[in-house]
């Protein structure tokens, strides 16, 4: 195997409005440190080092909706930082399209040993934001 061999190329997000869409995925990605990759019509993609995220509003879509308790993606993890960072996330993520989930067990919901925050926008998909585990 070669020198990227297992590491994630690209991840395609579809959704059945991009401008709804791009309003919550581009502020957190931007805050995650990516920046805008591609941008055409139904389509837009964001950056950071040799991964990108598209989100796109495809024409084949067969359901009008995101269900992550279905089979399939259920969410996304990303590394946040610390956990000053995370909580930075979570107190900007509401004004941006995201909804804190499990706020009753926020922010260890994921265990004890594990300070994340789990976020929710408008379509229906999870994203995970955990802490450098050395922070934790």
């Amino acid at each position: 195997m070669g020198g990227r061999a297992g590491e994630i190329h690209h991840i395609e997000i579809w959704v059945a409005d991009l401008a709804s869409a791009t309003r919550s995925w581009e502020w957190l990605l931007t805050q995650l440190g990516y920046s805008v990759h591609q941008d055409w019509p139904g389509v837009r993609s964001w950056r950071l080092g040799a991964t990108y995220i598209v989100v796109e509003e495809s024409p084949d879509l067969t359901a009008g909706e995101h269900d992550r308790c279905r089979p399939g993606l259920n969410h996304l993890a990303f590394h946040a930082g610390t956990r000053g960072n995370v909580d930075r996330l979570v107190a900007r993520s509401v004004s941006n399209g995201w909804a804190l989930m499990f706020a009753d067990r926020h922010p260890f919901a994921g265990g004890e040993d594990h300070y994340a925050a789990y976020l929710e926008n408008s379509d229906g998909f999870e994203v995970e934001l955990c802490a450098d585990a050395e922070d934790t």
